[in-house]
């Protein structure tokens, strides 16, 4: 029988780290390449598909939330990238629903809290996500309005916090530290996807991938550059920044001056889901590989912006 990618992936007993409160599943996967070719690690902050019953219980349309909600089944294209290309792999387990990776740990809506709530400013920049219901924990939906029946209780806030956010942010920030002192540099690959973007006219043809790097702040331009050319040289339709120039995570790890650069890749899901954008169709493999033959071409170059000990292995 023959492995596919992602079961071989599965074979490396990946670190698990941190706790789904009332659940004893793990709040993130980890695949460290020790050994790999390439300074990159691939982070999927939106890819947990695990939900504890009690978080099911208080949703108000569980499963509707949760489509609306996930980078559906993403992990399914990161999985045998990371695997082709010998990269490390950080996949979030927890869902999206409890916990948004992608936000600041302030980034908190409390009215939808029981309980002591912090002084804090009004319309700080740190809930701004939260004010348009999307913040650490998600609110509101458009189309759905509140998808929790309830309030949150603060102790179960904090568990949350404990167990899925601190955990995840360690991982990833422990990884990239760890390619940094190996190679002179690291890359992150903050991997997402997105529904189908909005045709401006009838004839419009939007964006399959939209390339992040916030406006230019979290990753070398030549590094941006070289992953719009790749995409647009493989006949794939490419924006930069436009609608998604990146969020708090590579507001926290984009620090070019430390030679660590992050860039956030969305990937429509029409591209590799079925016609309900629910399950992975047929298509998925072809965009897997599509994004091996990127990750492994950024991987590349960033190598060779670290030292020349590592330029020269990448390069083998």
């Amino acid at each position: 029988m023959v492995d596919t990618p992602a079961a071989a992936q599965e074979r490396l007993q990946p670190l698990t780290g941190g706790r789904i409160p009332e659940s004893d599943a793990p709040s993130y996967r980890l695949w460290q390449r020790e050994g790999g070719q390439l300074p990159a690690l691939i982070a999927v902050p939106h890819s947990g598909r695990c939900y504890p019953a009690f978080l099911l219980a208080a949703l108000r349309q569980p499963e509707r939330a949760s489509l609306r909600l996930e980078d559906r089944h993403v992990d399914a294209l990161a999985l045998p990238a990371a695997e082709t290309t010998q990269t490390s792999l950080l996949l979030a387990d927890a869902p999206r629903a409890m916990i948004d990776l992608n936000r600041s740990a302030d980034d908190i809506d409390w009215g939808m809290v029981r309980g002591p709530k912090p002084r804090m400013t009004r319309h700080s920049l740190a809930n701004r996500r939260s004010r348009n219901g999307l913040g650490l924990v998600p609110r509101r939906l458009p189309g759905m309005g509140e998808i929790w029946r309830r309030a949150l209780d603060r102790s179960e806030l904090d568990s949350w916090i404990a167990g899925i956010y601190h955990p995840y942010h360690a991982a990833l920030n422990h990884e990239l530290e760890r390619l940094r002192d190996r190679w002179g540099t690291a890359l992150l690959i903050d991997l997402h996807s997105m529904p189908p973007l909005p045709k401006a006219h009838p004839h419009d043809q939007p964006a399959e991938f939209v390339i992040g790097d916030r406006f230019g702040a979290s990753c070398d331009p030549g590094l941006v550059d070289l992953a719009i050319r790749y995409l647009a040289n493989n006949g794939r339709r490419v924006a930069h920044n436009r609608p998604y120039a990146g969020g708090y995570v590579l507001d926290r790890y984009g620090q070019t001056a430390r030679g660590i650069h992050a860039i956030q890749i969305e990937v429509c899901r029409i591209t590799y889901l079925d016609a309900r954008l629910d399950q992975p169709s047929v298509r998925a493999g072809a965009i897997a590989k599509l994004l091996s033959g990127l990750i492994r071409t950024l991987g590349i170059e960033a190598a060779l912006m670290g030292n020349s000990g590592a330029a020269a292995q990448a390069a083998e």
